[in-house]
């Protein structure tokens, strides 16, 4: 990814390749004779720790280099179930550069929160391409004036070489870059894995990478790079998709998605597609990005203004959908103290107390958790008939729970976590009631499923208004009772909080007309029964449900 501009992909050029029949003259490799790498190794395709355990990214990019003062998002993302954190760095050249001083308290604050540290330098992208983008060679010569941060640490952390280093110009010359500038870290003593992107804004349409990934990675007298592919609106179909994968697969090369969104100006990515091959394969994804984007693509914040407690739709359905971080990332055993690991689970958080309470938010506060390696973060619950579904999760001991309805009461409690996954006992709870928001609102609403299936559901809203003004700008709330997750709506914008969800108005539905209405359509995950919404708020206000 480059700030603030966007990067074009002539996808029409990479779809006839494939319509050519391109074919991927990926053979399988013997591996050359090399010193037993130190930390991570590369084995018949897939991304292994010293131990030999098998480990499979799941995490997301930090703009770190423009956000020096944002290093606690380490820890927040930590707290959403991430394994890994890719880090954006500047060699200086375009941006302020990061010294070895910098990264080596980047790579300790990875290791306390025990996360596996990609590093990556930005400055590459789109090289050939884009004003002020400079060479792999020049990225190689910042890692080498950075190495003494790096050395040791091959268990915790993997290079990446450059960022897209090749625009859509002059990318015929990716491999041999590619190959001089791992040959150039390995000659100065660089024993980590490396990771090297694809040309064309790092996807690949040319299949410059895919069709010489095998020539790369037998250059590397460690045998110990991996590839990243980044997707975005070229891998906008399930096909694509699971072709470029699979042949890496097939190849026994590895692969990686570096990058990837929900959304882009070059066209409208399949990421429904993208994490469920990435789990169907045991392949590692990094999603872009925690905060901070600019340019005309701040929807791919994941959480706005760096607030871990205000994911977005698409941090929702990176962290807490099918496929997602939440379900899918397991820890690196590096950080398994022992044995048998770290199995304490923190002392119980303090009872949480219950502050700026509002008709459709409230602010909770307990007390912290203690661990001996660590409280990573806490799993606010919201407690109903026995049952308990989270919230949201945070790194600290405050948060603030949204969506909820008028005049209504909820109970809440807290669990803390620690890094190797132990959850402790469940805190004393407190009960909120929400403030009536003032009288029954002018509005109705009806919602039904128009269509089923195994695991998910298609639904329609209709919000009418029903006073006689028109309604000018609109947030519409309401509660799941089934577990069930927004995966895609049209008519407004969602977010969703565990079982809370909230809907801003589109440009084109902002306005209601007095009497007037306007649908909104959606489909959902659900994971059995699928029991209707039974109360709605407008603005604040409670809605009649029609």
């Amino acid at each position: 990814m480059r700030p603030p501009a966007l990067r074009t992909a002539p996808r029409a050029a990479g779809l006839l390749a494939a319509l050519l029949g391109l074919l991927l003259p990926l053979l399988a490799l013997g591996t050359p004779a090399h010193a037993a790498p130190a930390g991570f190794r590369v084995e018949n395709g897939r991304l292994l720790e010293a131990s030999g355990n098998d480990f499979v990214m799941r995490g997301v990019n930090h703009a770190h280099t423009w956000y020096p003062d944002r290093i606690d998002a380490l820890a927040h993302i930590k707290a959403k179930g991430a394994n890994t954190v890719r880090v954006v760095l500047s060699s200086g050249d375009r941006w302020t550069r990061n010294d070895a001083s910098d990264v080596a308290n980047v790579v300790a604050r990875c290791k306390q929160n025990r996360l596996i540290c990609v590093l990556e330098v930005h400055d590459t992208t789109g090289y050939g391409e884009q004003s002020g983008a400079v060479t792999l060679s020049r990225a190689a010569d910042y890692w080498i004036s950075v190495q003494s941060a790096l050395t040791g640490q091959e268990n915790h952390v993997i290079v990446n070489i450059g960022n897209e280093p090749h625009g859509n110009s002059g990318y015929a010359n990716w491999t041999a870059d590619t190959r001089a500038a791992i040959q150039k870290l390995r000659a100065a003593g660089f024993d980590h894995t490396l990771m090297v992107d694809a040309p064309n804004w790092g996807q690949d349409w040319a299949f410059t990478m895919r069709d010489n990934a095998a020539a790369v990675f037998a250059a590397d007298p460690d045998a110990n790079t991996v590839f990243s592919i980044h997707m975005y609106g070229v891998f906008d179909t399930a096909a694509e998709i699971s072709d470029y994968l699979g042949r890496f697969v097939a190849a026994k090369l590895p692969i990686v998605i570096g990058e990837f969104g929900h959304d882009h100006s070059d066209g409208n990515p399949d990421e429904d597609t993208i994490l469920a091959v990435a789990q169907q394969l045991r392949l590692g994804y990094l999603g872009w990005s925690w905060s901070g984007n600019g340019g005309g693509v701040e929807y791919l914040d994941m959480v706005t203004g760096f607030d871990p407690d205000r994911l977005t739709a698409w941090g929702q359905r990176l962290f807490n959908g099918a496929d997602g971080i939440a379900a899918t990332a397991e820890e690196a055993e590096i950080y398994s103290s022992g044995s048998g690991g770290d199995t304490t689970a923190p002392t119980t958080p303090g009872a949480p107390a219950a502050s700026a309470v509002t008709s459709s938010s409230a602010t909770l506060t307990w007390g912290a958790a203690t661990d001996a390696n660590g409280v990573t973060g806490y799993d606010v619950v919201r407690i109903s008939g026995g049952a308990e579904t989270v919230v949201t999760t945070t790194a600290g001991t405050s948060a603030t729970v949204t969506g909820l309805a008028p005049a209504t009461s909820y109970t809440f409690a807290v669990y803390a976590r620690d890094a190797a996954g132990n959850r402790s006992q469940r805190s004393a709870a407190v009960t909120v009631t929400t403030s009536p928001g003032g009288t029954t609102g002018a509005c109705a609403v009806g919602y039904r499923v128009t269509g089923e299936w195994p695991g998910g559901f298609q639904g329609e809203i209709t919000l009418r208004n029903t006073g006689g003004s028109a309604v000018n700008g609109w947030t519409l709330r309401w509660t799941f009772p089934g577990g069930q997750r927004i995966t895609n709506l049209w008519g407004g914008t969602p977010t969703q909080n565990g079982a809370e969800v909230g809907v801003t108005a589109a440009p084109y539905t902002a306005t209601i007309p007095a009497s007037g209405s306007v649908t909104l359509g959606f489909t959902a995950s659900r994971s059995g029964a699928n029991p209707s919404p039974t109360a709605f708020s407008l603005n604040g206000v409670s809605c009649s449900v029609a």
